[in-house]
């Protein structure tokens, strides 16, 4: 049997944290939003229409009253929601296609060799109204031979949406090289600003001229993947739908604290809070810690405060992913670290010497994690899976710590938090 021409789809959701701000704020449908980082410091995610009126990265307590003028709502970053409704986004697309690599929160490429019918087109709108019907997140799906023709033809399905509908396919030669003509080499996949100047003198200004630039030419000048690049572009595919990702070997959880901390209790609490997230990241991948740094320090950058920043290794008895061992160790690490006088900003916990059950440990006497320990743990997360994380936690653990980030603009938890339901009032 012959092997069916490759065929890719790119599913991009659009500007995906402001559309998931509105799924649950229909009132909001034609209002322009800006969503936060972390202790609302900075504007990282826009909707279309607030692009007019503010720029990505601009410091929220700079451009706050320029945004209240403009009628742009701003919400703090709500990483539960983005995170589930991405889940949602990605579970309805993987049911529709062959096969799925999820490239990142909000975008995935499908597989759709062998997609029985002619007409792509008519698939990628199912798969965007069935996505929209289901979620209300609003998607573009680029079709085309290659991973970086299809990024291309994504690109294009946003740029014209009015006349594409949000689907875009350069399968055929033809609509191929109209979209190669008429991008400009910055937006490859790929290529950044660097890459552009360097294109640039070569006279290299579209993505057709790039297609057209000899492959070696390319691979001798700047590396492979700029000639793998080429040769996509010009419809050889060389880039397949990506493996699993392997175990990471390192997981770290930090961030800034809401406010200046100067007792040490308060560290102790966050450091908890970092090593039961990061250790809910490594169960997750079937993972076991040996090793815990742990680190705390002041702010930098403000000339009238005294800076400090210091860490320290814990080892542990024995590979583990018990987070009760793991917090007594951690917290037990503070105590080392803290100096009074000082006003803190941020702590972080690394998980490091990861490793997979059943790998040999440093010596055959060595003690390894009880069986009772992993049954704890099991519950400990089916409980958490089933309710809600947080609702089962160490007692170290605040459920509202008066430290946490600022996030005065937070929208609801409204699919993770029981209590946090959407609701619906009928006058």
């Amino acid at each position: 049997m012959t092997k069916p021409e490759s065929v890719f789809a790119l599913i991009d959701c659009n500007s995906f944290y402001a559309s998931c701000e509105r799924v649950f704020r229909p009132d909001l449908a034609k209002t322009p939003i800006v969503v936060l980082s972390n202790n609302d410091g900075c504007v990282i995610a826009r909707s279309y229409d607030a692009k007019p009126f503010v720029k990505m990265g601009a410091p929220y307590f700079q451009i706050k009253d320029q945004l209240r003028r403009d009628g742009v709502i701003a919400f703090s970053s709500n990483y539960a929601l983005y995170g589930d409704m991405s889940e949602r986004v990605m579970s309805i697309i993987e049911s529709m296609v062959p096969a799925l690599e999820v490239y990142s929160i909000d975008e995935a490429f499908a597989d759709l060799s062998g997609i029985p019918g002619d007409d792509l087109t008519a698939f990628g709108r199912q798969i965007r109204n069935t996505i929209y019907k289901r979620t209300g997140i609003p998607v573009g799906v680029g079709i085309a031979r290659t991973k970086t023709l299809a990024k291309l033809a994504n690109h294009m399905a946003k740029r014209l949406l009015a006349k594409t509908g949000g689907v875009v396919d350069i399968c055929d030669p033809f609509n191929r090289d109209w979209t190669l003509r008429n991008t400009e080499v910055g937006e490859v996949w790929g290529v950044g600003k660097r890459m552009k100047a360097h294109l640039d003198v070569m006279g290299i200004k579209t993505a057709m001229d790039l297609a057209k630039a000899d492959p070696w030419t390319l691979r001798q000048k700047f590396s492979v993947v700029m000639e793998k690049t080429a040769r996509e572009l010009s419809g050889t595919p060389c880039l397949e739908l990506g493996e699993a990702d392997p175990p990471k070997q390192e997981i770290c959880c930090s961030r800034m604290f809401g406010s200046r901390l100067t007792t040490i209790e308060p560290i102790r609490e966050a450091v908890a809070t970092y090593t039961q997230r990061a250790a809910e990241k490594l169960r997750a991948q079937n993972s076991l810690c040996k090793r815990i740094r742990v680190s705390i320090r002041t702010g930098m950058f403000n000339p009238e405060e005294a800076k400090y920043a210091n860490g320290a290794m814990v080892e542990l008895p024995y590979p583990t992913n018990d987070v009760r061992l793991m917090t007594k160790a951690a917290t037990e690490a503070v105590n080392c670290l803290f100096r009074a006088g000082f006003k803190y900003s941020k702590a972080e916990v690394l998980l490091m010497d990861l490793r997979q059950p059943g790998e040999f440990t440093d010596d055959l006497f060595t003690h390894s994690q009880p069986v009772e320990a992993e049954k704890v743990m099991n519950v400990l997360d089916d409980i958490n899976a089933k309710w809600g994380r947080g609702t089962l936690r160490a007692a170290s653990v605040p459920a509202a710590p008066e430290w946490a980030m600022r996030q005065d603009l937070m929208s609801q938890s409204f699919t993770t938090q029981i209590g946090q339901l959407w609701t619906v009032r009928c006058n």
